[in-house]
């Protein structure tokens, strides 16, 4: 997958909590096989209307946002069902960050910005899932409706993003140090395992990888 190092991108507001992955990419649209053709798709009952028509007042419609490289949604971002297919389509579409809010239900219990498996298959195919508080989410979207569209550029080395509103912010986000490596040396799991190949293969030679037999064990 494409490394993830650093991105200046234009920022498209969608602040709707709960955005599951059937809205993101609904199930009709699911009977290829292959990874490709999402993007047209991508919100796709939002988009359209009943007769197929583009939606003027969708954000993704709208002529200043079509570019649009960061996505700002609100919490649990990326809930329902497992399917990878969501990431493809945002990422088919153009996007490659996505902004979320944790949020405080109660004292001691968090709302994520995202649903774990929608997080999971996000950073396994280069798209960076950013959370940040609700505080400082909404501060964005308030810039973006008093002087959007807005720019922003995400520095995954320092773990920042840096919105150029009026004033100019810059806000720091968490990441595993697993998952920021593979973002930044465009692995997957399996490219990150073969970085230890050479430390896989002496072991192997070393340890007898035979099952024992009744007979050896005993029994």
């Amino acid at each position: 997958m494409q490394p993830f190092v650093k991105y200046r991108g234009k920022l498209a507001v969608l602040y709707r909590a709960n955005i599951d992955t059937d809205q993101i990419i609904p199930k009709q649209f699911l009977k290829s096989v292959r990874r490709t053709g999402y993007g047209q798709n991508l919100f796709f009952e939002w988009r359209y209307d009943a007769n197929g028509r583009p939606d003027p007042a969708f954000v993704l419609n709208r002529p200043e946002y079509r570019d649009a490289g960061i996505l700002v949604a609100g919490n649990n971002f990326g809930c329902g069902s497992s399917r990878e297919h969501a990431v493809w389509a945002l990422m088919q579409f153009g996007f490659r960050v996505v902004v979320a809010p944790w949020k405080e239900e109660s004292p001691g219990k968090r709302i994520p910005g995202f649903a774990d498996i929608f997080r999971s298959n996000s950073i396994r195919n280069g798209l960076l899932p950013i959370e940040l508080s609700t505080d400082e989410v909404e501060w964005i979207v308030a810039q973006d409706r008093e002087h959007g569209p807005l720019e922003a550029t995400v520095e995954l080395v320092s773990q920042t993003i840096t919105v150029y509103g009026i004033p100019e912010n810059t806000f720091h986000f968490e990441i595993a140090l697993d998952d920021k490596q593979m973002l930044l040396e465009g692995l997957d799991p399996i490219g990150l395992t073969l970085k230890n190949l050479a430390d896989i293969e002496r072991f192997e030679q070393r340890h007898n990888v035979q099952m024992p037999t009744a007979e050896s064990s005993g029994l």
